[in-house]
């Protein structure tokens, strides 16, 4: 369910193609995203879904499963 609009955030993001990200691409590893893009990346899924992810929660986010699953925890 947020998968696919958590790819296009992303895919948008770091202006890469969508079909290039999986759920288990690392964001810095994989899809080449720097500590700017992970802090943009973050301000736009909060924007997106209207929630908040504390700056704590930021190291454990490595994965776009990480991300996805973060959401629907919430």
């Amino acid at each position: 369910m947020y998968f696919e609009k958590v790819r296009d955030i992303i895919a948008k993001q770091l202006d890469i193609d969508g079909t290039t990200i999986t759920m288990t691409s690392r964001l810095i590893d994989d899809l080449k995203a720097d500590s700017l893009d992970i802090v943009e990346l973050i301000m736009d899924l909060e924007q997106e879904f209207n929630i908040e992810i504390p700056d704590e929660e930021l190291p454990k986010v490595q994965t776009v499963s990480d991300i996805v699953g973060y959401l629907e925890k919430k």
